[in-house]
């Protein structure tokens, strides 16, 4: 299998390593207002199979004869381009529950939890991982009526809750996309950064609702990833305008709003993104332009970040197209922090947030 050849040892990020090749808080009352948001749309390609009915949980690993392995299991659903890594980890817990030969509810919860952090191991420097895994365990195992049932039942409970997670999980790009729809107005133009699919998603289904709007799309170097989203939006005839990094500022008086996704959303509220985020929050935040973040729930995470060397390096190669003598020190690294106060909105799976309540459903989750 290509994927699994991956290094997660290598001094490159594994998620950096395949991003250009493809590119929570979770309560019973999200639940039920998730499944309501999204009963409309049923037609998500990605999350359903020919009959209509969510695909179902298990990959390489399950019914192949073969012994189980969740990073193989993480690898098969992880080639499926528009499934979010996150969610392909979510998927492959879901498998262990299913598959285990465990006969009581604690030998399941530590096969779960070696489980887990394998996963986070495969590659320490994604938060989405992280965050997708933790947030799994949290919401799965997160009852008391488990103790009090035989242990058939409880298992049965957890295989059911597992898969009610990874389903609301695929969702949650269609639910952010509804709600944003009132924010974009027509005649806007907007700015976004790299590739995003979740905020492809909303400028897709802004798109189809008949938005008149442009967008100036970065380049994202180095790995150019704002060269395949405007290719993306193209195939939309939505007009974009490609423009190199350093031009940012200089456009930015065209601009009236920026959207970015996140690779992380941390509790003070701010993000982890790709490099670049955070020059883009301040330009836009000098010249009064709001920035709005699309992230889904999964990608909450338990950090708090003081300054942009506070969180473990995420790096990338980088070609520059000319030799670079050794004596010359390259950064690398692929991602910034951009704090809260340069952010105006966080459009999630759980509604429309401030960074300054990101903290409360953080707490919520992990009372």
């Amino acid at each position: 299998m290509a994927d699994s050849a991956l290094n997660p040892t290598s001094n490159v990020s594994a998620y950096y390593q395949t991003r250009s090749s493809q590119h929570a808080v979770v309560t019973s009352d999200w639940l039920a207002q998730a499944q309501a948001a999204v009963s409309r749309h049923t037609d998500d390609g990605d999350l359903l199979g020919s009959d209509g009915r969510a695909a179902a949980i298990g990959g390489r690993g399950e019914g192949s004869g073969k012994a189980f392995s969740v990073i193989d299991e993480f690898n098969s659903w992880r080639k499926q381009p528009d499934l979010a890594e996150a969610v392909a980890a979510i998927r492959a817990l879901a498998a262990v529950i299913r598959t285990s030969e465990a006969t009581t509810m604690m030998e399941l919860e530590i096969e779960l939890k070696k489980a887990s952090d394998s996963l986070k191991s495969w590659d320490a420097t994604s938060i989405s991982l992280t965050a997708g895994c933790d947030l799994f365990l949290r919401y799965v195992t997160r009852t008391s009526a488990l103790e009090y049932e035989d242990f058939n039942s409880a298992k049965s409970r957890l295989i059911e809750r597992a898969e009610k997670f990874g389903e609301i999980s695929c969702k949650a790009r269609r639910i952010i996309a509804m709600l944003s729809q009132d924010f974009i107005f027509d005649g806007c133009t907007i700015l976004v950064h790299g590739f995003s699919r979740v905020v492809l998603e909303v400028l897709k289904t802004a798109a189809e609702n008949k938005k008149l709007f442009r967008v100036l799309c970065t380049e994202g170097r180095p790995d150019r990833t704002g060269l395949r989203f405007s290719n993306e939006l193209a195939k939309l005839d939505v007009p974009v305008k490609l423009l190199i990094d350093s031009a940012v500022a200089y456009t930015m008086d065209e601009v009236d709003m920026v959207f970015v996704g996140a690779d992380g959303v941390v509790e003070s509220g701010g993000i982890i993104n790709m490099m670049g985020t955070f020059q883009i929050a301040l330009v836009a935040h000098s010249m009064n332009k709001p920035v709005y973040v699309a992230a889904e729930s999964y990608k909450f995470a338990r950090h708090y970040p003081l300054d942009q060397k506070d969180m473990a390096p995420a790096l990338r190669s980088i070609d520059f197209g000319v030799p670079i003598p050794s004596k010359v020190e390259v950064e690398t690294s692929a991602r910034d922090y951009t704090p809260p106060q340069y952010l105006s909105l966080l459009f999630t799976d759980l509604g429309v947030l401030t960074p300054s309540v990101i903290s409360d459903e953080l707490i919520q989750l992990y009372l």
